[in-house]
């Protein structure tokens, strides 16, 4: 509201059942808004935890697909090299850890459900956050 106020930023979307009201106005609540100039921003990553390789991962395991006693996995051991990164560590339930062991996936003969990836920033807050509402589709490419 604040950007709006001080005629930053064009409002593009309202949301029709709310609005903000003041002792003498109401003002329509604002859903998509346009910075009129651009403000850069450092790109930013997603950080590395526990709890994002789960949710990059769906709270599943990558080798059973089971969703409960969940660990992190090393693809590639640490003892042969493999580092802690996104590309390396992944979603596994606390049996097939101990079954893989010091393996890679290939020599355990457990493929993985799905390669472990750098999550993109956008993607995963979108994914993270449900849905989109729909008055945004148009603005984030997504009709």
């Amino acid at each position: 509201m604040k950007l709006l106020f001080l005629e930053k930023a064009e409002l593009l979307h309202d949301d029709p059942h709310r609005e903000l009201r003041t002792i003498r106005e109401a003002y329509q609540y604002p859903s998509v808004i346009r910075l009129r100039n651009y403000i850069r921003i450092p790109y930013t990553k997603v950080v590395l935890s526990r709890r994002n390789i789960m949710r990059r991962d769906n709270f599943t395991c990558m080798y059973c697909g089971k969703k409960s006693d969940l660990t992190i996995d090393h693809v590639i051991p640490k003892s042969r090299g493999g580092g802690d990164v996104w590309e390396n560590l992944t979603t596994a339930c606390e049996k097939c850890n101990v079954k893989k062991g010091n393996k890679t996936p290939k020599e355990a003969e457990m493929p993985l459900k799905k390669k472990p990836y750098r999550p993109v920033p956008i993607t995963f807050f979108r994914d993270y956050n449900g849905s989109v509402q729909e008055p945004w589709k148009p603005y984030l490419y997504m009709t």
